[in-house]
């Protein structure tokens, strides 16, 4: 068990490895299952929240714990933050906030209420596929500040693209008051997602 446990990627395959034994067991105890679009909604769902809990998980830890910490580090450990943890946590920060908007779309599109979602319920009026779409947009909204603006700025605080110091200070703030902006939108987001499962 230490050998899985004591490796990042052992312990990743065995957390899959349960997975399927779950999945398996449940859905032949459910009947089986085939591969259609049931199968193909269940799985992009599943993507879909395992992803988001990884990109807002990142959210929460740079605006509730690195931070607000920073100042507390002595000078010579920060290096080690910027160099090496901030840029590590910042990649699946954002490879996880578009594979979080990505299959989201799927998984409307799969479910037929892609278009509905989109523009808000407004012709149909279904109040699930409202509270879904504004969900989506601000989803969409936080990804775009994570690409577009909060990872082009970090690139620049953490000295991953070279710039002079004033400027350097400017991106760290930009990054740090766009990332605050996401965690307002983060409750909100996840509010309506779960709010949408309890309407019609």
């Amino acid at each position: 068990m230490y050998k899985i446990l004591s490796s990042l990627s052992k312990t990743i395959h065995a957390s899959f490895s349960l997975t399927i034994l779950l999945f398996l067991i449940l859905f032949f105890l459910n009947g089986g299952f085939a591969f259609d679009t049931l199968f193909w909604s269940w799985l992009c769902r599943f993507i879909h929240v395992t992803v988001a809990i990884m990109w807002i998980g990142l959210l929460w830890y740079f605006n509730f714990i690195q931070i607000p910490n920073m100042s507390k580090i002595p000078d010579e450990f920060k290096p080690a933050i910027g160099k090496v943890i901030a840029p590590a946590a910042l990649f699946y920060f954002r490879w996880a906030a578009l594979f979080t908007i990505v299959s989201g779309l799927f998984l409307a599109l799969l479910n037929g209420y892609l278009y509905d979602a989109i523009t808000l319920s407004i012709t149909s009026g279904i109040p699930k596929h409202t509270a879904i779409g504004i969900g989506m947009w601000l989803g969409i909204i936080m990804a775009f500040n994570v690409w577009f603006v909060i990872w082009p700025n970090q690139k620049k605080a953490l000295g991953i693209v070279e710039c002079e110091t004033e400027i350097k200070v400017k991106s760290a703030r930009t990054a740090m008051l766009v990332s605050r902006i996401n965690t307002i939108l983060s409750l909100p987001m996840i509010f309506t997602m779960i709010a949408a499962q309890n309407l019609y």
